[in-house]
């Protein structure tokens, strides 16, 4: 379980309930491709909501927020659990070729980094495969995780099985966000999180703290996510990869991947154009993974 804890609240520009901050939302968006911002005050996941408007035929650019999950999910079916006000919880509805849809975490953990950097003044490393980290005395603290699902297209699955679909066909892809953004600093419950995961409001320069507004967080990361989704659209995966190489945590770290069975330990070395990550293991062999939990481990 990966607990959010609430703390003082954001600015939300004064915002007094969530279709306040839709609106604020909407109007600073209007013309973009993420101008259907949808904000609740409490669902079960907006990932869910998010794939079943996707199922309904909705448009690529759809933004389903909600100040409060119930059954917020992480990889792995992981609970995530914040409770009102203190993180930004979103998902995006993407619907790129399949060609690229590999890339769309890369491109939205990108995206999210230079939005936290913009508004509150911290610049967070990427840990593969989906989260966002601040360093720490010791090991790096969790800042934000991605969840990215796709709904593949009716002719990928066949009765024999799997069938890859074509580069050109379009995946409905629903991307989630969690970012913590305000915590307390004195509340007895952090003390149980706070060696592993950190908020916005405890790292952010004291000028910044009482600036931080969901809101803006929100518009800073969906513009810079119509920036690079925009990209990837028109040339492909290795720009953006490049962006995300250049803002790894992961990447020329001692690592080991978790498996499940047969975990493999090694040096990270670079990621694929599909977002795979390589690691070239003690005995010298070069891995390629394309799942897997990922722990940093400390040189020597």
């Amino acid at each position: 379980m990966f607990t959010g804890m609430p703390g003082d609240r954001a600015r939300n520009h004064g915002a007094s309930g969530p279709g306040d901050r839709e609106r604020a939302a909407r109007t600073s968006l209007a013309g973009s491709r993420f101008a259907d911002v949808r904000w609740v005050g409490s669902t079960g996941s907006t990932n869910a909501d998010a794939m079943a408007l996707a199922r309904d035929g909705a448009a690529e650019g759809v933004v389903v927020v909600a100040d409060h999950q119930t059954a917020g999910r992480g990889r792995r079916d992981r609970t995530w659990v914040a409770p009102p006000g203190g993180s930004l919880l979103l998902s995006v509805l993407l619907r790129p070729p399949a060609g690229v849809a590999g890339a769309v975490t890369m491109a939205t953990g990108v995206s999210m980094a230079e939005a936290v950097e913009d508004v509150a003044g911290v610049s967070p490393g990427l840990k593969w495969p989906n989260d966002l980290v601040v360093a720490g005395e010791g090991e790096d603290r969790k800042l934000a995780g991605i969840l990215a699902e796709a709904d593949w297209p009716a002719s990928a699955t066949i009765s024999a099985g799997w069938r890859q679909p074509a580069a050109h066909e379009r995946v409905a892809v629903v991307v989630g966000v969690g970012l913590n953004v305000c915590w307390p600093t004195d509340d007895a419950g952090i003390r149980e999180v706070a060696d592993r995961a950190v908020a916005l409001n405890w790292v952010a320069p004291a000028g910044r703290v009482e600036q931080l507004d969901r809101v803006d967080l929100l518009v800073a990361f969906l513009r810079r996510l119509d920036e690079h989704h925009g990209r990837l659209l028109t040339g492909g995966p290795g720009v953006v990869m490049d962006d995300w190489r250049g803002r790894s945590a992961t990447l020329g770290r001692r690592v080991r991947v978790e498996l499940g069975a047969g975990d493999v330990e090694g040096t990270a070395v670079d990621v694929t154009p599909e977002g795979h990550l390589v690691v070239e293991t003690l005995g010298g062999q070069r891995r390629t993974f394309a799942v897997g939990d990922v722990i940093h481990l400390r040189a020597g």
